[in-house]
Formats: C-alpha cells, sequence, structure tokens
C-alpha cells in the first residue's frame, strides 16, 4: 500500500468494518483512488494486471495485501494504509468482514478513533453486521458512520436505504451507538464516495469523504491518569554507560522527571531520573501514546508486565477475581474451572472461569443463563487468575481494561474489564505499598551492592512434603556459596517461630508467613542471598510471600511433589537425591540466571 508522508496535519485512525462480501473492501479502495492516495502508477499497474489476467477490475484488488485473497475473494487479515484530505491525514484499518476472521477485527479495531462500517443494500443487515456493531461497543469505539452500499444494485431506491437505517439504528441504540450518519453510497460506481452523485440526489446531505473529516477528533487522555506497561527492560554496558532503562507504551496521562512513581501489582516505588527517547531531542515530559524509556533515582527492580504509574493519581485496581465480559471466538467453548492464559497490555497470567453469570446473543441482544459459552457469543464471567494484576475498569480507562483470552496458542476470545472483587491478598498490597512509600532507603544503591558482592540478591524458597530435609539442602548450598565469597544467609523458619514469632500461637501460619516475608524483604535488601526452607507450602501461602518480598525476588524450588503449580516453579528436584546432588542444582540454577558470578545482569 502506499504511505502517505506524514507532517503537521491532525491524525486520525479509522476502521472499516462489514459483512463479507458486502463490498468494503472496494469502498476503501474507491476512497483511496478518488483522494490520489496511491502511489503513482498503482492504479494503472492493478488494471492492467487484471487485463492480462482476463479479469474484471474491482477496487478491492488495491488492498490486496496477502498472496491469496483475491483468490479467496475475501480479506483476511487487517490491512494498513493511509490516505489524505486537507484537513487530516488518516490511518485506515481494514477490518475483515469474513466471520472465520473476527478475530483479526479485535486487534485491528483496538486503536481505531472511529468506525465505518458497511452494510449491502441488496442483503440489508446481517447477523455479522450485528456482531460487528457489538464488537465496536465492547471496544469502546462510539463514533461510527454506517454506510448503505451497492445502492446501484437497488436502483438508487431511498425507501431500501431507509428501511436499513431505521432497523440498524433501533439495534445500534440497544448498544449504546448513536451513529453519527448513515450515508447511501455505490463502491463500485463511485456514488457519494469523494463527491457527490445526480444518482443520490435525494439525499442531498455529505459524501462519506466529507462526514468523515466532520468526525470529532477524540482528545488524547492526557489528563487521565499515567499509565505505562512495562514492555522491557535495557541494560547499557559499554563506554562506561550504566543505565538500566525501563521501557513502554504510555496508553494514557503524562510523566514528568522527578516524578514519584510506583510499579503494579509489585507496589514498587522510586522517582524519575531521566526519559529516554530515541533518536530524539531530550525532554523532561512526555505524555499519552509515546513509547519511551525511563531511568529512576532509585534502583528497582520489575519485570515485563507491571504497569507504571504516578504516585497522588489514581491508581489501577489490583486483583485476581474479575468481572468480565467476553466475545468468544473458538471452535471450542469456553468452560467452567478450565485454564486459560490471559493476555492484558504486556501482562499474561493463567485464569479459569470461576462462573457465567450470563450469555447474550450478540446478534439479538437475548440473554440466557448457560454453564458454557459457545462460539460468537458474549458472556458475562468471573475470571480468576492464577495471581494478582493490574487494571482499570473500562468505564474509566479501555485500553489498560481490554484483554485476550489464549487457549492453545490460539487467540480465543476478547474482552474488557468491568469490575472485580477484592481478594485475600488486598490488605497485604495495600500495607506493601504504604510501606515502599515510606521505605528509608540506603545511601549505597542496589545495583553497588551487587557488583560489590557479585550477586544479584534473591530469595531461595525451597519448599516440600514433611519429612523430606529441605534444610539440609538450603544449608548446604548456603556453605557452597559462603566458600566461594558469596553473600549468603540461611533463613530457618523454626529460629523465627522460638525468637519473632514466639508471641503468636503456631496455627496462626498466615502471620507466620507474613513476618517470615518482611524479614526476607529486609535481607534482599542488604543486597543478600537468602535461602529459606518451607514445610508444605501451599498456593495461597506462595502468593503472600511473592506480594511482600516481592515477585521479581524470588525463586521456587521444590524437592519432590507439592500442591504448587508447575508454572510457578523454577527447578523441581528430586527427594531421592543426595542433598550434595540437589544443592549443586540450585547453584546451577543460579549461575544459568546470573545470579552469581554474573554482575554484569545488572
Amino acid at each position: 500500500m502506499g504511505i502517505c508522508k506524514m507532517n503537521n496535519k491532525e491524525h486520525m485512525s479509522l476502521v472499516f468494518v462489514g459483512h463479507v462480501d458486502h463490498g468494503k473492501s472496494t469502498v476503501l479502495g474507491r476512497l483511496l483512488a478518488d483522494t490520489k492516495s496511491l502511489p503513482e502508477g498503482k492504479l494503472d499497474f492493478v488494471k492492467a494486471k487484471c487485463k492480462r489476467e482476463s479479469k474484471v477490475f474491482e477496487y478491492a484488488f488495491l488492498l490486496d495485501a496477502l498472496k491469496d485473497e483475491q483468490n479467496q475473494g475475501i480479506t483476511i487479515d487487517s490491512a494498513r494504509c493511509f490516505f489524505k484530505t486537507r484537513k487530516r491525514e488518516y490511518l485506515i484499518i481494514d477490518a475483515p468482514g469474513h466471520i472465520e476472521f473476527l478475530k483479526n477485527m479485535i486487534s485491528g479495531a483496538a486503536r481505531a478513533e472511529a468506525a465505518v462500517l458497511i452494510i449491502d443494500a441488496q442483503d440489508g443487515v446481517q447477523e455479522n453486521s450485528k456482531r460487528h456493531g457489538y464488537m465496536l461497543s465492547m471496544l469502546g469505539i462510539k463514533q461510527v458512520i454506517v454506510c448503505v452500499n451497492k445502492m446501484d444494485l437497488v436502483n438508487y431506491r431511498s425507501d431500501i436505504f431507509e428501511k436499513i437505517k431505521t432497523e440498524y439504528s433501533a439495534f445500534l441504540k440497544r448498544i449504546n451507538i448513536q451513529p453519527l450518519e448513515f450515508i447511501p453510497i455505490s463502491g463500485l460506481k463511485g456514488d457519494n464516495i469523494a463527491k457527490s452523485s445526480d444518482n443520490l440526489a435525494w439525499f442531498g446531505k455529505r459524501t462519506l469523504l466529507e462526514a468523515i473529516d466532520d468526525v470529532p477528533k477524540e482528545e488524547l487522555s492526557v489528563k487521565k491518569p499515567f499509565r505505562m506497561p512495562v514492555q522491557d527492560i535495557y541494560k547499557f554496558t559499554n563506554d562506561g554507560d550504566n543505565r538500566r532503562i525501563i521501557a513502554g507504551r504510555i496508553e494514557s496521562g503524562t510523566i514528568t522527571c522527578g516524578d514519584k512513581v510506583v510499579f503494579l501489582p509489585s507496589n514498587k516505588v522510586s522517582s524519575i531520573k531521566s526519559i529516554e527517547r530515541f533518536n530524539a531531542l531530550e525532554n523532561d515530559s512526555v505524555s499519552v501514546g509515546y513509547s519511551t524509556g525511563f531511568t529512576f533515582n532509585e534502583q528497582i527492580y520489575v519485570g515485563r508486565g507491571e504497569i507504571m504509574c504516578k504516585v497522588g493519581e489514581k491508581l489501577p485496581s489490583i486483583s485476581s477475581q474479575l468481572n468480565v465480559s467476553i466475545f468468544w471466538m473458538s471452535k471450542d467453548p469456553l468452560v467452567l474451572d478450565k485454564e486459560y492464559k490471559l493476555k492484558i497490555c504486556t501482562r499474561e497470567v493463567s485464569v479459569k472461569v470461576k462462573a457465567i453469570n450470563n450469555v447474550l446473543n450478540a446478534s439479538d441482544l437475548s440473554r440466557e443463563k448457560k454453564e458454557k459459552v459457545d462460539r460468537y457469543e458474549v458472556a458475562d464471567c468471573v475470571l480468576e487468575c492464577s495471581s494478582p494484576i493490574a487494571f482499570d475498569l473500562f468505564s474509566e480507562l479501555q485500553n489498560t481494561a481490554r484483554f485476550v483470552l489464549v487457549d492453545n496458542y490460539d487467540i480465543s476470545g476478547g474482552g474488557i474489564i468491568t469490575g472485580f472483587t477484592n481478594d485475600e491478598q488486598k490488605c497485604i498490597r495495600d500495607t506493601v505499598f504504604l510501606r515502599e512509600s515510606k521505605w528509608y532507603r540506603s545511601l549505597i544503591p542496589r545495583k553497588d551492592r551487587a557488583i560489590k558482592y557479585s550477586q544479584v540478591p534473591k530469595l531461595v524458597l525451597i519448599t516440600g512434603k514433611t519429612g523430606i530435609d529441605k534444610q539440609i539442602i538450603a544449608q548446604t548450598v548456603e556453605q557452597k556459596l559462603f566458600e566461594q565469597g558469596k553473600k549468603v544467609y540461611f533463613l530457618g523458619i523454626g529460629n523465627l517461630l522460638r525468637g519473632l514469632d514466639s508471641d503468636i500461637d503456631k496455627d496462626q501460619r498466615k502471620e507466620h508467613i507474613r513476618r517470615l516475608s518482611e524479614v526476607a524483604h529486609i535481607l534482599i535488601d542488604a543486597g543478600l542471598i537468602v535461602l529459606l526452607s518451607a514445610s508444605d507450602l501451599v498456593q495461597e501461602e506462595l502468593m503472600l510471600l511473592k506480594t511482600i518480598a516481592f515477585e521479581n525476588d524470588l525463586l521456587v524450588v521444590t524437592v519432590g511433589t507439592t500442591n504448587i503449580k508447575n508454572k510457578l516453579i523454577d527447578l523441581k528436584l528430586n527427594s531421592e537425591e543426595d542433598h550434595k546432588y540437589n544443592a549443586n542444582k540450585i547453584i546451577e540454577l543460579l549461575m544459568s540466571k546470573g545470579i552469581i558470578f554474573n554482575p554484569d545482569i545488572y
């Protein structure tokens, strides 16, 4: 496709959607041709190619980005192109119309500011037309222009146009979309695309191009709370450059050097030292829409998937219990208690459907109680995440409320978060946030300790069933690392039970774990590798430990069988092996992850 060079004109992104064979690609091809937005000679080239192949030329061929599209006669992937008017420059997202490719439409429409929805004058409103409308509503795209295409095939009859307008307007009203305009057009003939037509003189209103130019420009969410999902962490070591840059795309708000920030759900707090941008002038502030990176005055260690927010603004919610609205697209139904993968922003987490409150048919908006969600149905559900995530409600911030569900490596559904229930970790997270925001930090940066000690501070949890000697493994690792000059400490639960925890009963296990986690957090902050052995640790206790001592500072080692999920385990040890052998396996793990012998990990 031709790409128009962008200048200082106002920009807008539009998505074109429509039922298969309703002429969406033809309309868009005609729009590009009539606005002279194609590369020089492109139109003549396609016409000549059609002539050589004895094909009737169609404007839809201009959009064929994939090799097999013309053979199939349908658009099978989201194509992007540009066109410009005197007022604006447009990014056009051509979303697939065929029902098999609705999942591509979700990703294609996700960042559009407005939509042009195509309906065939002959076929009228189809079930897929209603699904597309509902999908736009779910994605938060409220600015919709509806084009009734192929008016030439119904002799430009105004009564057919009015019938479709009445029927589809009633449907859109039920899903809270007030269309900006209904426009009769013919993509094939060019009627009412970029210029008015005598064939549609009874319409007497604007062309599609004029209507697009009059779509109100959405204001960027500059004034909304700051959100930047962490995409990656970059570290430089050459020529004395020791920056550690946390990078991502800003989804809302504005941030300035010196601002205090918090990363969620870990609750780690720091302040911005510099804003790093590739091949751009230095700046002391940056706003929504930019992909950028940051360095920090207080060194912190976070992972991909956390959300960076500004302290003092409204923060995202954090929970593992989500109320959601899901559009399901897989041939296999969405079912209770099956494990799926949820992807939201840059975060991935395992989830299960704990409840299906109701199922809505997107074409007729009827609701019913069901035990599963079939293909192309919309459902209000409750999801339970394997670990807490940070998110916003769709009614407040859309980009950090959208998600997709993956089943067997396939995107099988998309949805929005509409509510949540506080989980068991809520009070603990609030305490950790207060602790981190008020924490008196050492004058010795964590990075300097790591270089001095030639190790990355880490909590190594060794757990398994009662009766398996985990303590001797931990103590053996401690001894071996100490002999190599490492700063290491074995933290025995028994020592805490008879000391720090002597004022509480032994059956108050949750409080024991909480205090243990806080002690581990202090030792990690001092730059140590902490070896902790614990018996019969269950999933909920592990989550508590991760929340308090920080997930990125923890390695989980199991000995024998446990109740902990495999994906949360870094190393599995055989309880029948000699303790020295198992200790060496842990040391190998620390080496492979750069925890020891590799200070350049920082």
